[in-house]
This record gives structure tokens, C-alpha cells and sequence, in this order.
């Protein structure tokens, strides 16, 4: 027995029982070599015990160190799948800055059209009317608000009906939704 828990490695992994038990079986062969036959039965149970019990820890150690490595690799699978997280939000962060970029560089090169700011002055051509400047597009883009260039223009205009080629009329552009609304009840009310 003390034999077997050696080969099972009890003299490294428990080198003091393992010595206490030899030491007890030694000391039991001695007392059978002086004939004292019953003392060396108590020794030899006694070192046999030891062995058993030494048999158990060697069982328990090998049970612990087996949860010992598979606990490691557990947390080593861990680390490789968090650090294969860690690269694959690296990459999709990488390949977002990239398209970011990307887009950044077409918009960059996509030269979008200036805005035209809006005149504040219109010089009348042959044949216009405040209604017909009114209309365009760059002016009001509603021929009903041509109240607001009479208004804006009474120190040139006497007639609203009556406007001259060459006349620079100004064009109010910050009026309020009242203005417009009177502007278009005006019109309404008196058509040129």
C-alpha cells in the first residue's frame, strides 16, 4: 500500500505523511524482528491507515488540480473570446472611421450650388407691373403681394397701375405674415 500512494506521487505531493507513514511501517517491521509480533499488527494497521488516508489526498489533489486546469483553460477560452470581442469592435470602429471618412471626402468633393441671396432692388423693364414683378421668382414668387413693392415704393409710384422702365424699386424682404395677409386682401380687393 505505502508502495502504490509512492507511485501515486504522495511522496512529492505529501512528503511529511508520506515520511510519518514509511517511518510507522519501518518501526513496525522492527518490533516484528524482535518477535514482539502484536505491537508490529498495531504499527502495520497503523501505517496502513496512514496510507489509506494519504491514497484519499492524493485522489482530493489529483481532483483539484484537474478543476485547477480546467478552471485555467475555462478562463483562457474567456480571454481569447474577449480579446476576439475586443478586435472585432476595434475593426468595426476602424472600418466606421473609414466610411466616415469616405463620406466625408464626397461631400468634400461634391460642390453643392451657392445660394443666390435675394435681390433688394428691382430695376423695371418695358412692359412689367408690380403684379408681373411681384410673380417672380426671385422677388415674391406670388403676383397677389404686389401691395407690399407699392407701399415700399410710394416716393416713386403714383398709380400702382403706372411703372416706369428704369425705375429701381425696392423689395421688402423682412415682412410679417400680417403684411402678407393684408397685402393679398388689398390686391384682392383692388385688381390692377
Amino acid at each position: 500500500m505505502l508502495e502504490a500512494v509512492r507511485l501515486g506521487g504522495a511522496d512529492k505531493d505529501f512528503p511529511v505523511e508520506y515520511g510519518n507513514a514509511l517511518e510507522t511501517y519501518r518501526h513496525g517491521e522492527s518490533l516484528q524482528q524482535r518477535d514482539e509480533v502484536e505491537g508490529a499488527e498495531d504499527y502495520f494497521l497503523f501505517a496502513l491507515t496512514k496510507a489509506k488516508l494519504l491514497e484519499k489526498g492524493i485522489a482530493e489533489e489529483k481532483l483539484r488540480r484537474a478543476e485547477e486546469e480546467r478552471r485555467r483553460i475555462r478562463e483562457e477560452q474567456l480571454e481569447l473570446e474577449r480579446q476576439r470581442s475586443l478586435l472585432e469592435e476595434q475593426r468595426r470602429a476602424e472600418q466606421e472611421l473609414a466610411e466616415a471618412a469616405q463620406v466625408k471626402e464626397k461631400a468634400e468633393t461634391v460642390k453643392l450650388p451657392r445660394e443666390r441671396p435675394l435681390p433688394s432692388h428691382h430695376t423695371v423693364k418695358r412692359g412689367e407691373t408690380l403684379p408681373q414683378i411681384a410673380a417672380r421668382s426671385d422677388v415674391y414668387n406670388d403676383y397677389r403681394l404686389w401691395p407690399l413693392l407699392y407701399r415700399a415704393n410710394r416716393d416713386q409710384i403714383r398709380d400702382p397701375r403706372h411703372v416706369w422702365p428704369g425705375q429701381v424699386l425696392r423689395i421688402p424682404r423682412n415682412v410679417s405674415r400680417e403684411d402678407i395677409a393684408e397685402a393679398r386682401r388689398y390686391a384682392q380687393e383692388r385688381p390692377i
